[in-house]
């Protein structure tokens, strides 16, 4: 708009093409409008690409509890994060443990607060769906045989007790963010916090009936390879958004993300190739996630020679831990949860201490630009974050195991298929 048609414009036009104002502070609207898409976007990536992408890995006579799983872990996010989850996390902090309870319902948030340069209340979405993702990325772990009730109830216990407390340590000032810690986007806070508990509840719940003596198809790799590219999708909003602004840094998280999912896809695929002599869809699928999850923890803090060296062995560490890892140690991860999320987001989380440049975030510098110290500090938040989620998930689950019978399904639920058990529907007919 010319300045002179600006002169001659009614005020309310002036008004509206000023930055809006609020309470003495600015809300930038490029960083809100961004905002309000990557929140968007990291929403679509439990409901519909997570779901589609676990969905397809689980046999057919459970694809649809995995679905109804992973929406209602959503669904569960976002109402406890409105209540009490935000104020834990975020709260005024109490000995670098936890968040205050000044916010429960959202009390003394309201559309006039702000937060950076954006809303809170946008802030606070995003937020919501961080947590929404981390529980349902749990799911991975225990497919096929843990009961729906269960769920639920596991749920709400371990994003209170578990997700908040972390995220808090991480994001909120807790102890964590004090001593230094780099998590740009979840690489302790959701990535091994959740690989970590699935695996606790893989161990608890046991081995599926006739696992490594009959064949467990999935149901759909072409509905894992979609949810895997809505994933991906997602995760630009998840990356890029995690700078909270429309600016380079987020930019350039947008750009490593991209290309270390890439080539972490291509190192899978190479890898597998050697070892079994096929490249898979399933093994291409597998090898984005595992450079998403590698870059996350990284991706505003690195540059794009550091993402493909991120990409490359997450690649390569992903499938090793899920072909030979598992089936050496014996433990049941039904969809590698653990194998892909956990020792991925441990790699992401290590590589961030080493390959930090002062160049992208002039706060943060790694072992490979002069600050070794950050390194020690990146294996004390995994082992901080590990531990925590190990134990706590256990005493989650005791507690669970009181409230609904037990956590696992009956034998015959079991070999009927939780669809029909639980839900009484069917993905569709096997002829």
């Amino acid at each position: 708009m010319k300045f002179k048609s600006l002169i001659s414009a009614p005020p309310f036009l002036l008004l509206m093409c000023l930055p809006a104002y609020a309470g003495g502070e600015t809300i930038n609207t490029g960083d809100t409008a961004w905002m309000i898409v990557a929140t968007a976007l990291v929403m679509m990536m439990t409901p519909a690409g997570l779901a589609l992408f676990y969905g397809g890995m689980s046999r057919y006579k459970n694809l649809l509890n995995t679905f109804a799983m992973t929406f209602a872990s959503y669904c569960i996010g976002s109402v406890i994060w409105v209540i009490w989850g935000y104020t834990l996390a975020f709260g005024p902090d109490h000995a670098g443990i936890i968040g205050g309870l000044n916010h429960l319902f959202l009390n003394g948030i309201s559309i006039h607060s702000i937060y950076g340069s954006i809303p809170t209340y946008i802030f606070v979405m995003f937020q919501m769906t961080f947590a929404g993702i981390t529980l349902a990325l749990v799911i991975g772990s225990v497919v096929d045989r843990m009961k729906f009730s269960s769920w639920i109830v596991f749920s709400v216990l371990w994003i209170t007790f578990i997700y908040c407390p972390v995220a808090h340590w991480v994001w909120g000032g807790g102890w964590m963010a004090k001593m230094g810690a780099l998590d740009f986007a979840g690489g302790t806070v959701v990535h091994i916090n959740a690989g970590v508990a699935g695996l606790v509840l893989a161990l608890v719940l046991g081995k599926r009936k006739g696992y490594g003596k009959t064949a467990m198809f999935p149901s759909s790799v072409t509905l894992t390879a979609l949810g895997a590219a809505l994933l991906w999708f997602g995760w630009f909003g998840f990356n890029a958004g995690s700078e909270l602004a429309a600016d380079g840094v987020a930019a350039s998280a947008f750009l490593v993300t991209n290309t270390s999912a890439a080539i972490a896809a291509l190192a899978w695929m190479a890898a597998e190739w050697i070892v079994s002599g096929k490249p898979t869809l399933l093994g291409i699928a597998s090898g984005a996630v595992a450079g998403l999850v590698a870059i996350t923890p990284a991706a505003g803090f690195v540059n794009l020679p550091a993402s493909l060296i991120i990409g490359l062995v997450a690649g390569v560490v992903g499938f090793y831990s899920v072909s030979v890892i598992k089936n050496r140690l014996g433990y049941d991860d039904s969809l590698d949860a653990f194998g892909v999320h956990g020792v991925c987001g441990i790699w992401g989380a290590l590589a961030t201490g080493l390959f930090a440049t002062p160049a992208i975030t002039q706060s943060a510098s790694g072992l490979f630009y002069g600050n070794p110290k950050q390194l020690g500090i990146q294996f004390l938040s995994i082992l901080g974050t590990a531990a925590f989620s190990a134990a706590g998930t256990f005493i989650v689950i005791q507690v669970t195991k009181i409230v609904t019978n037990g956590i696992r399904v009956d034998p015959d639920e079991e070999t009927e298929g939780l669809d029909q058990a639980f839900h009484g529907e069917r993905a569709f007919e096997i002829t």
